[in-house]
């Protein structure tokens, strides 16, 4: 054997073996409904066993019947009409048994298919929420998702199906090969080898077929998001007052095209072969059809044998082939399982940090020469930044976009931890502490702030989790973000639903949505660090004068960062740092920074001269 041909079988052994091992999620999947519901689990393997045991009877039961009825017209006897009307009746109870089985089946499928479908999709649910930012931002693992959300939910049932279906299979075909036997050996043999070619082929396009859904993830992502954009709410006015719905729809029947294109010639060439290598199966039928009237016709075996035998041949090359095809169908649905175990087993970072105390309280926030880059991003997102904010203390981030603003609330929030440096609060690094505790130290509202489809009162009360119902803790969060004037004018004030998805619900204006926003982040009591991103840039000025003559007043013990880029606040801040390009390029209070007339300088009298 040359070396070239040890590689290539080494390659194909390699091959089998990954092709064997994907069929470890039977017993994945077989576990999971398990777990879904244990009695409907027992119920459906007991009835697969009743169901695998009765077909042979009722072929046998034919058998006997037609003997009978010949007996009975050669004899003429009313003991052998009796019996041959037993027999009859045997077979119809038999009959009745294997269609109550089934249907009992079908129930419990029914069942277990509603409940198992729920349990995965709180799986993956319950797995996204543990997951980390960097996750959420990167589009591979976008990917990962939606094919786990695709499939996943229905796969296991149907992989376990087919398990069960096997086991039923198999129980009916050795009935059938028992009753076989006693005609020939080599007509099982016929009935095995005829089905193989059908299976060998399902197993090819199956695997083709996954191999599809795998790498279009993306296209089949970018499909959603157009449908998406052309019926939701947030993205109706622009679409339309853009014009942009034919533009949208063409792309999206461009890449459907595309994709159709790619399946319709799986099907096609999928359903070609499988017609072609059915012949076979056709083909040995009848051979072995003929081969059993020659033995009727030369008196070996009785009319009964005769019926008996075609019926158990063509049910046991159709069962035969059923369990082929089933073998089939699980590697299919064992590769889309795959998919939601990779993403259920996403390693996630170790949980390092504990502390619910400082050993320094009083010391505030410290940064102590923090670098950040985003993945797969090589330009840093912050560079050596160095600050210290103390309670009570408020201080202002301005900077261009993507200057790094947003990035350094991400730190502090710890929804990422920094490449190089230490963020301190209290003495101790964020990543020593507990991220609950940690968490809920701080009130945040966000410049891209979620608008949830929720009332008023739990739009607020979002903020904190464990007061999500506290309608008291609502009106004090509303009076300390001025919301409390508009809200009271509402139909069901704190009980009115907002947005439009569903009945009833009333939309804000941009300025609204932001002060229940801004009321979000005054709901954590405990909270003594508050992070405001923009969060009058909605507001008018008067609104926005309102709120920071408030600000100070309200959060005197609090240490507060404000990102903004309206001076006229800016400027009331204790300290101001100048972000550039991930870098702090200037910081002070504002009468020293514009003293020094630099970019901070600049900034301001630009914006200063547009209200000139």
């Amino acid at each position: 054997m040359t070396k070239q041909n040890k590689v290539t079988l080494r390659q194909r052994w390699r091959q089998l073996g990954r092709s064997l091992s994907i069929y470890q999620y039977c017993g994945r999947a077989i576990a999971l409904v398990w777990t879904t519901n244990r009695s409907l689990t027992l119920c459906l393997a007991g009835l697969t066993l009743i169901a695998g045991l009765l077909p042979g009877a009722v072929a046998f039961a034919g058998k006997l019947i037609v003997d009978g009825v010949v007996q009975a017209a050669q004899t003429g006897l009313s003991s052998d009409r009796t019996l041959a009307l037993q027999y009859l009746t045997l077979e119809a109870i038999v009959v009745v048994l294997l269609a109550g089985s089934k249907q009992a089946i079908a129930l419990c499928q029914a069942l277990l298919r509603m409940l198992l479908g729920q349990k995965v999709n709180v799986l993956i649910l319950e797995k996204a929420l543990t997951l980390d930012m960097a996750h959420f931002e990167d589009s591979e693992f976008y990917d990962k998702m939606i094919r786990a959300r695709r499939e996943a939910s229905s796969r296991p049932l149907s992989l376990v199906g087919r398990t069960f279906g096997i086991v039923q299979d198999s129980l009916a075909l050795m009935t059938f090969g028992g009753l076989l036997l006693k005609f020939s050996t080599g007509a099982v043999l016929i009935l095995v080898i005829a089905a193989i070619p059908a299976f060998i082929a399902e197993t090819r396009f199956a695997g083709e077929a996954f191999r599809l859904f795998q790498w279009r993830a993306p296209e089949t992502r970018e499909q959603s998001y157009l449908e998406w954009l052309m019926t939701n709410e947030t993205s109706a006015m622009e679409v339309k007052l853009f014009q942009l719905g034919p533009t949208l729809l063409d792309r999206y029947q461009i890449t459907f095209e595309r994709l159709y294109q790619e399946d319709k010639n799986l099907v096609l060439r999928r359903g070609l072969w499988t017609y072609l290598l059915s012949l076979l199966s056709t083909i040995a039928f009848y051979g072995a059809y003929v081969w059993i009237v020659l033995e009727a016709i030369a008196g070996r075996i009785s009319l009964g044998d005769l019926t008996m035998y075609l019926v158990v041949f063509r049910q046991g090359q159709a069962t035969f082939a059923n369990i082929l095809t089933s073998i089939s169908g699980m590697y299919e649905d064992s590769l889309y399982l795959s998919n939601l175990y990779e993403y259920l087993e996403q390693p996630l970072p170790p949980i390092t940090g504990t502390a619910t105390h400082g050993p320094l309280p009083g010391d505030g926030i410290r940064f102590e020469q923090v670098s950040f880059s985003y993945p797969e991003s090589t330009k840093s997102a912050l560079h050596e930044v160095s600050f210290q904010l103390q309670p009570g203390e408020k201080l202002a981030i301005v900077g261009e976009n993507g200057s790094g603003k947003t990035t350094l609330i991400k730190l502090l929030t710890r929804l990422y931890a920094p490449d190089t440096g230490r963020i301190l609060l209290d003495g101790l690094d964020l990543q020593a502490w507990d991220r609950d505790v940690l968490q809920e130290r701080i009130g945040v509202i966000f410049q891209n702030f979620v608008k949830y489809q929720f009332t008023v009162g739990e739009n607020i009360g979002a903020g904190d989790v464990h007061a999500l119902q506290d309608e008291v803790r609502w009106q004090d969060a509303s009076h300390k973000g001025t919301a409390n004037t508009f809200i009271d004018t509402l139909p069901e004030t704190y009980h009115t639903r907002l947005g439009r998805w569903f009945k009833n619900g009333r939309e804000l204006s941009g300025g609204q949505w932001q002060k229940v926003a801004l009321s979000r982040a005054f709901m954590r009591r405990g909270a003594d660090i508050l992070v405001l991103d923009e969060p009058t840039s909605a507001m008018d000025a008067e609104a926005e004068m309102q709120i920071f003559h408030r600000f100070r007043a309200m959060t005197q013990d609090q240490m507060a960062i404000l990102i903004s880029h309206r001076f006229s606040t800016v400027r009331m801040a204790d300290h101001i740092l100048v972000l550039e390009q991930g870098r702090i390029v200037e910081q002070g209070t504002h009468t020293e920074l514009l003293q020094q007339r630099g970019r901070y300088a600049y900034l301001f009298d630009l914006q200063a001269a547009g209200y000139q």
